[in-house]
């Protein structure tokens, strides 16, 4: 604990480096950037925390969070991120309905003055986020803390395996702690949590019911795309973009009515592979610009935020991205339950247990290199039978998995009030 102290605070001038980078770079930024210090973050009402790192971790607490806000009104609602991506996505999926802040360094001053200007009467923190100052801060002020739709891949497991005295000791902090997976509740007891508080629940990411308003959307974006096959890649990583687009330009041969819909994981990458695309000489769209997609137009390009389940409900497949490149890959879930077949590259390392499901459900296919990528995508694209069958099996692969929030609430409902037991019975 020591040496973690010692080595965030020998990181703290890099950290507010990147922060006054960001905030010329975000005039939105400027006034907030004291947050993550813990300055400028009160809160009235002692308001349940939910902790939900960046835009991902933000669509699985979704359904927590719109569950909490029907079921107790009378409780605010906090939500943290540590991206801007992330605070977008809270302020496009909830509004004015939830507060939001930036979350602190997990620094014991600036813990401290986060838990004293917001006193949360529980804290969520969304999946595997191991915070030292924050968990024993929270156990020291008897606020209950609960690890919510937590995943251990094996390899976060095999280093947490190289600290593995430390990790004992801070998930031994009296908390309730929901897995995703027998596989991973039996990893984080193997890190030292003890056995009776850790909770196998399901993955809330499964937990997506498509609305009618998000159908129609896409109906309607359909009809301005004109009489086109629609091929999504999404959350594409630097060195995936030339895979993609190499791809697309075989496929088009055979397929001359094929949209490219091409949305980059990262913000700051828009511009970037907007340029890449037309310097492959393709015909492009910025969605942004508000310009119509035509006959002509090769690429759509993805570069608004919150977009990415509209495009999905309008594909017929998708290429799952961070997954060619070995980043770890992205959540195939929302295009599955929206009955859109996906591929995706052999780097599935973060989503190891939904691509296996989605593989064995025959909801979606496993490719190795470009090649792969391309015959993948011609079964799909080229075969209204093939990608008929995937599309029902990822539909159905959704609904047999979810009740995830429902074990979830379960577990939360007894820490929601302020005379909860005490955290030692946790």
């Amino acid at each position: 604990m020591i040496w973690y102290t010692l080595i965030t605070r020998l990181l703290l001038p890099f950290a507010l480096i990147r922060l006054w980078w960001r905030s010329r770079h975000h005039p939105d930024y400027a006034p907030r950037w004291p947050e993550r210090l813990g300055y400028r973050s009160a809160v009235e009402g002692a308001p349940v925390w939910v902790h939900a790192v960046s835009v991902g971790e933000t669509r699985a607490a979704a359904p927590l969070i719109r569950a909490l806000l029907e079921d107790h009104p009378e409780i605010p609602l906090l939500v943290t991120t540590t991206t801007l991506t992330g605070a977008a996505q809270v302020a496009m999926l909830f509004g004015n309905s939830v507060v939001h802040r930036f979350a602190p360094f997990d620094l014991p001053r600036a813990v401290a003055r986060f838990l004293d200007a917001t006193r949360p009467r529980v804290a969520v923190i969304l999946e595997t986020e191991i915070w030292p100052h924050l968990f024993m801060a929270l156990r020291d002020r008897d606020i209950p803390l609960f690890l919510a739709n937590v995943r251990l891949s094996e390899r976060s497991y095999l280093r947490y395996r190289r600290v593995e005295g430390s990790i004992a000791k801070i998930l031994d902090i009296p908390a309730v702690i929901a897995a995703q997976s027998p596989a991973d509740a039996t990893r984080v007891r193997a890190l030292g949590a003890p056995p009776k508080r850790v909770h196998v629940t399901g993955n809330m990411k499964f937990e997506l019911s498509p609305t009618a308003g998000l159908r129609e959307a896409a109906q309607a974006l359909r009809l301005a795309f004109g009489d086109r096959i629609v091929w999504v890649a999404a959350s594409t990583h630097q060195g995936e973009e030339e895979i993609v687009l190499s791809a697309y330009a075989i496929l088009s041969q055979g397929l001359p009515n094929l949209l490219l819909v091409l949305v980059p994981r990262h913000p700051e990458r828009f511009e970037s592979v907007g340029r890449l695309v037309r310097a492959r000489g393709m015909a492009a769209v910025e969605r942004s610009s508000g310009r119509p997609v035509t006959m002509d137009t090769q690429v759509l390009l993805g570069d608004t935020m919150g977009e990415l389940m509209l495009f999905f409900a309008a594909a017929d497949c998708a290429f799952i991205g961070g997954s060619l490149v070995a980043t770890g890959g992205h959540n195939p879930i929302e295009a599955l339950a929206l009955g859109v077949p996906v591929v995706f590259g052999p780097h599935m390392f973060n989503f190891a247990e939904i691509a296996r499901l989605t593989l064995a459900a025959g909801a979606g296919i496993q490719v190795v290199d470009e090649d792969g990528l391309i015959a993948a995508l011609r079964t799909y694209l080229g075969d209204a039978p093939s990608r008929d069958t995937a599309s029902k099996a990822g539909e159905s692969l959704v609904r047999a998995h979810q009740g995830a929030l429902r074990r979830t609430l379960s577990l939360l409902e007894p820490l929601l009030s302020r005379q909860t037991r005490p955290l030692a019975d946790l």
